[in-house]
């Protein structure tokens, strides 16, 4: 379930220019324009080229209906992914950088050593969402982006309520089990119905769109992708739920920390790896100086 420059270069294409917005944190650059967006023929902005962007626009567009190519290109936006200088995937960044990897892991953090130490649930709870508090308010001070924090804030005090309400320290990590299970769900049925998640994560800062549906080579990569991402988070149930159950609030803190946004970074940077566009072996040779 804080960041660098936009790099949004083709690996199989030439470089897109950038336009002039301030990439926010898994959100809309400044005034609703997509971070790394390039004008399109449009006359609208996306974050790739479109086919048939020189031919007759679909009616649909004509009437200001939002299409497929929107969706994808508002939810590549929204994601944060990044990549660096060397066109590889900027992991650090996309996660909300060093920041946004903070307010991942403090609160959790937090309540599971206050618990461990005190055994008093409300004052774990409370110092829980003390912290998240204090990085909702540095980010506001430090006019950067909130999304992430208040996300952040709101998920705790969720938790935070639900915990308090049943008594049980390890209800405090319940609500991430289900947000879980429908990630896994959702990105289950992307694959299923030919639309896989990391393709939409992906495609546009590889300036792909969503042209890589035309290629079943370039769909089964993405799904593969994505059954990585799921792997992920299934893993994350299997060793934890057998904790909330056993009721070992030291171990099952302890693996949701572990198992958060470091692991999650983990699968988006290996199917990152695994759905790399083939290089043709012709653009390869030509690439290559003469005698």
């Amino acid at each position: 379930m804080s960041h660098p420059t936009n790099d949004p270069r083709n690996e199989t294409g030439p470089r897109a220019e950038p336009s002039a917005t301030t990439p926010a944190e898994g959100a809309p650059g400044a005034e609703g324009t997509p971070p790394g967006s390039v004008p399109r023929t449009d006359g609208r902005t996306g974050t790739g080229s479109r086919a048939g962007s020189g031919g007759a626009v679909p009616p649909a567009e004509q009437a200001g209906a939002p299409s497929a190519a929107d969706f994808a290109t508002q939810y590549a936006a929204r994601s944060g992914v990044r990549r660096n200088d060397a066109g590889q995937i900027d992991v650090l960044s996309s996660i909300g950088g060093v920041q946004g990897l903070a307010e991942s892991i403090a609160p959790g953090l937090v309540f599971t050593v206050l618990f461990t130490i005190t055994r008093d649930l409300t004052v774990s709870l409370v110092a829980a969402l003390a912290v998240s508090a204090v990085f909702t308010l540095v980010r506001l001070v430090s006019r950067t982006p909130l999304t992430q924090a208040v996300a952040g804030l709101v998920g705790v005090a969720f938790c935070a309520f639900v915990a308090q309400r049943t008594g049980n320290a390890e209800d405090f990590f319940l609500p991430g089990f289900f947000i879980n299970g429908a990630y896994i769900i959702a990105m289950a049925a992307s694959v299923v119905f030919r639309w896989p998640f990391a393709g939409l994560l992906f495609g546009f800062i590889r300036n792909e769109g969503i042209e890589w549906r035309k290629d079943p080579a370039r769909v089964r990569a993405y799904g593969t992708a994505t059954w990585i991402i799921v792997s992920v988070l299934a893993l994350r149930l299997v060793v934890q739920v057998p904790l909330y159950l056993a009721g070992n609030i030291t171990a099952l803190g302890s693996s949701r920390v572990a198992m958060g946004l470091p692991l999650y970074a983990l699968g988006i940077w290996l199917a990152w790896l695994v759905s790399r566009p083939r290089t043709v072996r012709g653009d390869a040779d030509a690439a290559r100086p003469g005698p």
